[in-house]
């Protein structure tokens, strides 16, 4: 928006004609603390063994811990890191204002097929100096990564770019649950999922179970690889969850398909017969 090296106008001639102070030009977000990102990194530690923590039970399991913390502090921190607890009461994953929910549609249902479900959900990732966002797309039968996607914000841009992926890779699958975050209700995911004939589904209001695959998912990936890191760069984090994927896609046996690892098996039950493709991944 301001040209530093414009020939006509001074940097500050261009903020009066844009109304913006200059200083705010200049201004470059100081981003967390070192204090605050080892508080963040506890807190996701902790939230994978205690999902049902909310602020009150993270500060004070902190404060035990020695930490010197509020409660204003650790619910900044916790919905900076996009976390929200399991116990039931209203509103524990919002959606925007206006944005439309959907009802769970897998109660009693019996998923025997790859690309018969699909779920979808979004994980904080701890690094050196920063954080980044990862939204991972499975199939429910097979527990296969489809596709997945890293961003540094929450919007939901990256979300839908990982679900065009997946689609485009391997065709829509019958029915996509999520919870009801706002990536996940936004016009931009569901008008995707209604145009390619997707039925949708949403978690009720703190059902963690109702999307525990991907749950499963996010504990096994940071017990086996994200915490066992410290990434200085988002490249390093990228490159590191791409070869994690890839393990885990291809040669990690998984128990629930009698050692098999995902891959295998989504492409033995697939009525495709086609060769698995390495999960890329584009930032």
């Amino acid at each position: 928006m301001i040209e530093p090296g414009h020939p006509d106008l001074s940097i500050g001639q261009q903020c009066r004609l844009l109304s913006i102070a200059r200083s705010s030009f200049y201004y470059t977000p100081k981003g967390e603390t070192e204090q605050n990102l080892g508080l963040m990194r506890r807190i996701d530690e902790q939230f994978l063994e205690t999902p049902f923590f909310g602020v009150r039970q993270m500060t004070w399991h902190l404060r035990n811990d020695g930490h010197l913390v509020n409660e204003k502090r650790i619910r900044r921190l916790m919905r900076l890191m996009g976390l929200m607890p399991i116990y039931q009461k209203p509103n524990t994953s919002r959606p925007a204002k206006g944005h439309k929910t959907y009802p769970y549609l897998l109660r009693g249902l019996q998923v025997d097929r790859p690309n018969q479900v699909w779920c979808s959900d979004i994980t904080y990732l701890p690094m050196r100096r920063g954080f980044l966002y990862l939204v991972a797309i499975m199939d429910w039968h097979t527990r296969k990564v489809l596709s997945w996607r890293i961003s540094n914000t929450l919007e939901a841009d990256f979300c839908v770019d990982a679900l065009n992926e997946a689609i485009h890779k391997f065709g829509p699958p019958e029915i996509m649950n999520t919870d009801q975050g706002s990536q996940f209700t936004s016009f931009a995911w569901t008008d995707r999922l209604r145009r390619s004939g997707v039925r949708i589904s949403m978690d009720g209001k703190g059902r963690f179970l109702d999307n525990i695959f991907i749950e499963r998912l996010w504990r096994t990936l940071k017990y086996e690889c994200v915490y066992l890191h410290a990434w200085e760069t988002g490249s390093e984090t990228k490159v590191a969850i791409q070869k994690w994927m890839t393990f885990y896609n291809h040669q990690r046996p998984h128990s629930a398909l009698g050692g098999k690892p995902p891959a295998l098996v989504y492409w033995q039950r697939n009525d495709i017969n086609q060769p698995d493709q390495q999960v890329q991944r584009v930032a």
